[in-house]
């Protein structure tokens, strides 16, 4: 004997709303950490490299005057040291086919320097300036750093469009539901039960299915989250190594299922006042 075929509204759309939302929380989850965590990797990697420059000194004339400045500004460099001809031809040796013999002859003669303070950076490339060309490392990074901000952006907008599409879909099956149980709410409303009672009862069911929904999305999120942050500090290149998430970014990521939650909640009890108006 065949079982007959039972469909049931209201459990397959509580199966739907617990995945739905599960995988809302799971995509939210990780844009939020990958957004934190590219903007960490941006704080780290500007702060590293922010009292560093460079300066080359590209005429032979004006040789004497960099060292004479550079020797007066002791008290404001922390440290410094004279990049040599071998190490410029090896960063530049992917770049030339003739072993570098005839570049040589072009190569400046240049400094790196770490300065105590900001205010040192500007004084001193105001002394230096017409004798030799000095390039801090912030303005060289500006290009990486400035990607990694469009890339903070673009996760949190990324963000913005999974928390929307989170309420439209609490919004609907709340609707939904209301709209099933329609004669139960109006034998509840005969029998003297007031709008915010029938309220409770909906954010209960809600709340119920959103716990389990963002707990399951947050649990599984996290793996892959570790894994990422992982993959990019294994590149072992730029800023992909400073990416990272502080104690205050794991606790917004901890809160950010409870903060779905209550935006179920606060979503569910908007639409099912609505429907009560106007019915």
């Amino acid at each position: 004997m065949k079982r007959p075929l039972v469909f049931s509204l209201v459990h397959d759309q509580s199966i739907f709303m617990t995945v739905i939302v599960g995988i809302m929380t799971f995509l939210a989850v990780l844009a939020l950490g990958i957004s934190l965590s590219i903007g960490t990797g941006v704080v780290r990697w500007n702060r590293q490299w922010d009292l560093f420059a460079t300066v080359q000194v590209t005429s032979q004339a004006t040789s004497q005057n960099v060292k004479k400045i550079i020797e007066d500004n002791r008290s404001k460099i922390a440290s410094m040291r004279e990049i040599s001809n071998a190490e410029m031809m090896e960063l530049v040796r992917p770049w030339i086919s003739d072993g570098g013999g005839v570049l040589q002859n072009y190569l400046p003669q240049m400094y790196e320097i770490k300065f105590k303070t900001k205010s040192d950076i500007k004084l001193f490339n105001d002394k230096i300036s017409p004798y030799a060309r000095m390039l801090t490392h912030t303005q060289a990074l500006n290009p990486s750093i400035s990607a990694g901000w469009k890339m903070v952006t673009i996760s949190g907008i990324v963000l913005v469009l999974i928390i929307a599409a989170i309420g439209l879909c609490i919004s609907f099956i709340a609707r939904n539901t209301a709209m099933l149980h329609k004669r139960e709410l109006e034998i509840l409303n005969q029998v003297g039960a007031n709008d915010s009672f029938v309220v409770q009862q909906m954010q209960m069911i809600v709340t119920k299915i959103c716990g389990v929904a963002c707990t399951a999305g947050f649990l599984v999120a996290m793996p892959i989250l570790m894994l990422i942050l992982w993959t990019a500090h294994s590149a072992r290149l730029g800023l992909m190594t400073m990416m990272g998430l502080s104690g205050t970014g794991w606790i917004l990521l901890m809160l950010m299922p409870v903060a779905i939650v209550i935006f179920a909640i606060y979503i569910t009890k908007r639409t099912t006042l609505d429907i009560l108006k106007n019915n």
